[in-house]
């Protein structure tokens, strides 16, 4: 299979089952910054060291990783088809338990931050930020043809497990969290 196929020349791309859309269709935006935010995640990883004591936190992310891909596949697949691996509930839930489990060996958080710190906290919040952008066009797909009503409610708790994660990044390498100065 050749990775070329020619045939996005002209603006135009297929989603999930064939269909052909313009690359500036809202889905393609849609799944297009999932992608992205995905592959901000992927860099975001590769700042972290290969020791022992990263490992859950990569299997976590594994996991989220390839949920968003999933997430895409949604937005991929055109209103009426099966799409073939659904977002579900429990995946929400999934993360809102992951959200609980860092912030509790978190201190709490007083005041507005900043993104950076470690290179790997920095970059969870570049992907966090593409992950808003990604909700923000779902919800501009939503409003103009059905989509899984998961979607929306992953996307938004993902982006505050990605806040989250990159705080207990900082926490756990020894940066301080960048408080806002409000002068």
């Amino acid at each position: 299979m050749k990775i070329y196929t020619k045939s996005g020349d002209k603006g135009q791309t297929s989603l999930v089952y064939g269909q052909r859309v313009s690359k500036h269709s809202p889905r393609v935006h849609a799944y297009g910054t999932c992608d992205e935010a995905n592959s901000m995640i992927g860099l975001a990883l590769s700042y972290l060291g290969q020791e022992q004591e990263w490992t859950s936190f990569r299997q976590l992310f594994h996991v989220i990783q390839t949920k968003l891909f999933h997430v895409g596949a949604e937005l991929a697949t055109p209103r009426g088809k099966k799409v073939a691996w659904s977002i579900l509930e429990e995946d929400v839930r999934y993360l809102e338990e992951q959200i609980d489990d860092m912030e509790a060996n978190l201190p709490p958080l007083a005041n507005f931050i900043l993104p950076g710190g470690h290179v790997c906290a920095a970059s969870l919040h570049a992907a966090r930020t593409i992950v808003r952008r990604a909700e923000r066009t779902a919800v501009e797909v939503q409003q103009e043809e059905e989509i899984n009503p998961i979607v929306l409610p992953y996307l938004n708790r993902l982006s505050d497990l990605l806040f989250v994660a990159a705080r207990y990044i900082n926490h756990r390498t020894g940066h301080p969290d960048l408080i806002l100065h409000t002068s």
